[in-house]
């Protein structure tokens, strides 16, 4: 009996390196990887979308655009070149308009994409329907998603196979045009049994000729056990990635799977070992320059009882990294279990996911349910669909009061095409503004990637990757110049290699800080005795009041921006505020001075 033919898509230079590098993956870098796979007979690639889009642009100062062309040219016009989208969130955090949504559509397709994996993260139908429909309209494939996890611990009401039944068929009656149907597990925390059991129904389900396929990570330790369980119930494709970037928080080896297949009736592909073999080689040395964070490689049995997505993990303790805070982590991921299990279930994948990580980020930082992060807020009062289960009332309420917000049932939509700030003629106008040119590109990505998106239009983003030479530089040579920060004071100091270093010595006196241009900073000559400290490491994003300011307890003075969340820094009292002790785009401490008050 002839094997039946399994397709292989390579996760490598989309979800592999949003895995392990946050997605911070310089293009230059690893096209030569892409021609080895081309080679080594790999025809189906993730290459784009997700967080691989606004990675680009935040940390990388590339165009996503650029780096899409550049790669359906090496891969040829055959390619089967996939992308992955949030439903109404396209590739962003937040809902889209109606414009953003069709737009999404129209470029993604001009910059060689074939095929558009769409999912939401609530498995709430209404927000694959339109979304849907402009995939297809602009002339891609459409591969539509239920997503998948286990719940924690004592948890029911969702995420068994019936609710994925159920979700599956709310698809078919919907009737939302697609080509494919995959069942998309981002924490791969669901169990093999389960994933044979929910593939099995789908194939029931389906007309005989869908093409049904199963996604998930290693990050739970079972992700080559699902698979096996999934080709024995009749799944037709699979997603792989290649060593450095697979396992762990990734997506299993593709030598993994030709292995465990061995002497089965499945043929992967059509890929032979030793070629595959030669790709990875040639993929080690490309990235042999980058930091592999030690937490992308592990796979730990307590991810079911948070879960945190592989593909969010690392980027989020990249940030942790980023702002000193990766100490916090064991304690983020433990607090995740009660925010999924209050949130309503939605899946724990992008952007529920890191609404899950924002608010166990709060509650670890300022005290549990103390402050509620916005994207979670908005999620448990409806304003990105349904959750599959209605929220903890008891948070619905905190949130409602906290956000200032009233819970809804409109459509996520449906309050995006109501706001004019989500308008593509509003970004328009940031543009013309701003004295950049006017296209679709420019406009997607303003739209798309708000203040950052500008930043790079204006040619003044930074690169921002990790690799071992510049860590390693960080630990040897520690000669520079420095500010540093006592007992919430802050000091310029000179520090030189070795004993008695020749370094011009001054009075240990608080450094000055200089106003920048974009937020006006004022330090008053005499300083207030009530003192306003940050309460988690971040960068200042702006700064909204002024010394000399008369405030009332609660008006804010400035915002943080920490784990992509905005922290509001509030006057702890009504008074005068008399001096603000942090500039713009200052990365701060844990504890640090901020500002004074009267």
């Amino acid at each position: 009996m002839a094997k039946k033919l399994i397709d292989i898509m390579d996760t490598t230079f989309r979800d592999g390196f949003q895995s392990v590098f946050g997605g911070r993956v310089l293009m230059d870098d690893f096209f030569p990887a892409v021609e080895a796979a081309k080679h080594a007979g790999i025809s189906h690639f993730e290459f784009g979308g997700g967080a691989r889009f606004q990675s680009l642009f935040f940390y990388l100062n590339e165009n996503a655009f650029e780096m899409m062309d550049k790669f359906r040219t090496i891969v040829g016009p055959e390619a089967n070149l996939q992308t992955l989208a949030r439903g109404v969130n396209t590739v962003m955090l937040d809902t889209g308009s109606s414009e953003l949504i069709d737009l999404h559509a129209k470029m993604f397709k001009k910059h060689g994409t074939t095929t558009i994996r769409n999912f939401d993260a609530l498995n709430d139908v209404e927000n694959l329907k339109y979304s849907g429909s402009r995939i297809k309209a602009h002339g891609l494939n459409h591969e539509v998603v239920v997503t998948m996890m286990d719940l924690p611990p004592g948890c029911k009401g969702a995420h068994d196979v019936a609710f994925y039944e159920k979700t599956l068929r709310d698809i078919l009656e919907s009737g939302i045009e697609y080509d494919s149907v995959c069942f998309k597990d981002a924490s791969g925390t669901s169990s093999p049994h389960k994933v044979y059991e929910t593939i099995a129904m789908a194939k029931r389900l389906l007309p005989e000729d869908v093409h049904v396929r199963l996604h998930t990570h290693e990050t739970a330790g079972v992700s080559v056990s699902c698979y096996l369980a999934a080709l024995e119930a009749g799944v037709d494709g699979i997603d792989l990635a290649a060593s450095p970037v697979s396992g762990g928080t990734s997506q299993p080896d593709i030598l993994t799977l030709l292995h465990a297949t061995k002497g089965t009736n499945f043929d992967l592909g059509g890929l032979e070992v030793l070629k595959i073999l030669t790709y990875e080689e040639v993929l080690k040395d490309c990235l042999s320059d980058y930091f592999i964070p030690p937490e992308a490689t592990a796979v730990s049995p307590l991810i079911p009882f948070s879960p945190m997505p592989g593909g969010a993990l690392t980027a989020n303790t990249q940030m942790m990294r980023d702002n000193d805070s990766l100490d916090k982590f064991p304690e983020v991921i433990a607090a995740m279990r009660e925010v999924v299990e209050r949130g309503g279930y939605g899946t724990s994948v992008t952007p529920v996911s890191q609404f899950y990580w924002q608010q166990a980020y709060a509650n670890v930082m300022f005290g549990d349910w103390k402050k509620i992060a916005d994207g979670y807020g908005r999620m448990v009062l409806g304003y990105f669909g349904s959750t599959p289960v209605a929220p903890d009332p008891e948070i619905v309420k905190l949130a409602s009061e906290k956000l200032k917000l009233e819970p809804t049932t409109a459509t996520a939509l449906s309050h995006a095409d109501a706001d004019e700030k989500k308008s593509l003629k509003y970004f328009k106008a940031i543009l013309a503004d701003e004295g950049i040119d006017l296209n679709d590109e420019n406009l997607f990505i303003a739209a798309s990637c708000g203040d950052k998106g500008i930043t790079f239009l204006k040619g003044e983003a930074e690169v921002n990757i990790r690799k071992n030479d510049s860590i390693n530089k960080g630990s040897k040579d520690m000669g520079g110049q420095y500010t540093v920060v006592v007992n919430g004071t802050r000091y310029n100091v000179d520090v030189v290699e070795g004993h008695d270093g020749e370094v011009a010595v001054t009075s240990a006196t608080p450094a000055v800080v200089a106003p920048v241009a974009a937020a006006p900073v004022a330090v008053a000559a005499g300083v207030g005795g009530v003192e306003v400290h940050s309460q988690t490491p971040g960068n200042v994003w702006k700064i909204v009041a002024s010394v000399g300011d008369t405030l009332k307890e609660g008006d804010p003075i400035m915002i943080l921006e920490a784990m992509k969340m905005e922290i509001d820094i509030p006057a702890p009292q009504d008074g005068v505020l008399k001096s603000i002790n942090v500039n713009t785009n200052d990365a701060v401490q844990d504890g640090q001075l901020l500002a004074t008050m009267d």
